[in-house]
């Protein structure tokens, strides 16, 4: 576990090892809707600031919600996604409470009648396969934004954002079932790649679309009875999050072993300080005084609609990669590299299913493509080689038309260029060499110049042939066919 905190730097390893860390996750999710989940008003990223307003998400008297129906069935989409049992009926209410970012004073959520409950999602971790209960998702909308810096008087003033306003959320709570910063990456990992194949959400952490608070306590190993626990909100990224628990983890811990109490509260992550620090005491249901909402009627989800929600929910991350194993017969690394992403297993079958050998297309995919789609910061829906223009690549060099040397600088071009992998290959001459006798000469010539290699590689040192290879395909501009050049080199040097 990481030393982030200085005050818990100072606990040894077998203290931290006494103690076992439990950890829940609430996830809020946005629904991916056109509207606002009780009103018309738009939900897209980054327009004005309070241009998507209207008087029922600006809480105005006399405005009356009316419930977004896509987003009901988004909802049930992600429920049925995560193994939720999704209720007959289920119920909004009010929970009260004063912020700014709040015009009603009160936020519409579901409380005691959610939407689904008793799921569960399968994380891997350490090699093995661990399931982690869900105990609930419920509907609810969102709040303001307020905005502390970047105004020229943000030293003694604050804005607000009524944009965010009613947007809609799923709120996906887990079971305490986590016992560790890595255990809770991974599972916010698989429920981020579920939600995104289940088209429920972008899950856009930065456009805060996935958003995460963590509950987490400590207690001594072997221990039934939980630990008090605080709440650490702020944690808008996958690295903030195991971070913020392994300081917190630790922060309790150092609490304990000096003959404190750990409080019950709400604490922030502060990335600067890389530190969590107290916020309030932590509420209970009571403080919110929830009651139902007099303004929407309970939510009763039709069995027979629920019955097509299931039958057009898109094939998911798991099913997926079971697929990409028994059909194209690919490794397991390769089926979870290429499943991490929705756009990513999309490309990469839609270039198989244009011609391009599997295997070929997912090594290609791993070594070359994806490293250009990194430098540019793109993703693959965004890329400039098509999936058609991929397996044509693929389909050159499964085929040993053009080495695995000449391939990485055809696909640079058609990054630069737009043109297509023949059409490079002829202009530039590219094409592989499998002129065994112009091979022999070029093998040739790389010995008769390097005769201190040839001495070392005849004394034993295999290591040097590596540096023959690399000469003669440099000397053929990267044509030469690599297995030719290896067993020519080799012939020759014995």
């Amino acid at each position: 576990m990481a030393k982030s905190a200085q005050a818990a730097a100072s606990i040894a390893p077998e203290v931290l090892a006494a103690y076992e860390p439990v950890i829940g996750l609430e996830v809020h999710v946005q629904l991916k809707t056109l509207t606002k989940i009780f009103c018309s008003c738009s939900t897209r990223f980054g327009d004005t600031p309070n241009a998507n307003t209207c008087p029922v998400c600006l809480g105005l008297p006399g405005s009356l919600p009316v419930l977004n129906r896509r987003a009901l069935e988004l909802a049930a989409r992600a429920s049925l996604a995560l193994n939720l049992h999704v209720e007959d009926s289920s119920r909004f209410a009010r929970k009260n409470y004063f912020y700014p970012d709040l015009p009603k004073g009160y936020q519409i959520s579901m409380y005691e009648l959610p939407l689904a409950t008793r799921g569960w999602l399968e994380i891997d971790h350490d090699g093995k396969r661990k399931r982690i209960g869900i105990t609930r998702l419920h509907m609810e909308e969102d709040a303001a934004k307020n905005m502390h810096e970047g105004f020229p008087d943000s030293d003694h003033s604050s804005y607000i954002d009524y944009n965010r306003c009613g947007m809609p959320l799923a709120e996906i709570v887990s079971e305490p079932d986590l016992r560790s910063p890595a255990e809770a990456h991974a599972y916010l990992n698989v429920l981020k790649q579920v939600l995104e194949y289940a088209e429920v959400s972008d899950c856009n952490m930065e456009e805060g679309s996935l958003r995460c608070d963590a509950n987490v306590s400590v207690r001594r190993a072997g221990a039934e009875k939980l630990g008090t626990k605080a709440e650490v909100k702020n944690l808008n990224s996958f690295r903030y999050l195991q971070r913020a628990l392994e300081y917190e983890i630790e922060r309790q811990i150092g609490v304990l072993e000096s003959g404190g109490r750990v409080a019950q509260e709400t604490r922030l992550w502060n990335v600067s300080q890389g530190r969590t620090e107290s916020m309030r005491s932590k509420e209970f249901a009571h403080d919110y005084r929830y009651f139902p909402d007099p303004d929407l009627l309970p939510v009763r989800v039709n069995a027979a609609w629920l019955t097509q929600i299931q039958r057009e929910m898109p094939e998911l991350p798991q099913a997926r990669r079971e697929r990409f194993l028994r059909d194209y017969a690919l490794s397991p690394y390769d089926a979870q590299v290429l499943t991490a992403s929705r756009a990513l297993a999309d490309y990469f079958e839609s270039a198989v299913r244009a011609g391009g050998p599997a295997k070929a297309v997912a090594s290609q995919m791993q070594t070359d493509l994806m490293r250009h789609w990194n430098d540019r910061n793109i993703e693959p829906g965004e890329s400039p080689v098509t999936p058609q223009q991929f397996a044509e690549l693929a389909v050159l060099t499964a085929e040993e038309k053009i080495t695995g040397s000449a391939s990485k600088t055809v696909l640079k071009m058609m990054f630069e260029t737009g043109k297509t992998a023949k059409e490079i290959v002829a202009a530039e001459g590219l094409q592989q060499n499998n002129d065994a006798a112009k091979i022999e000469e070029l093998c040739r010539e790389v010995i008769e110049k390097n005769a201190d290699n040839v001495a070392k590689y005849r004394a034993g040192n295999d290591g040097v042939f590596k540096f023959f290879v690399g000469q003669v395909i440099r000397a053929s501009r990267g044509q030469a066919n690599p297995q030719l050049v290896n067993e020519t080199l080799k012939r020759l040097l014995q």
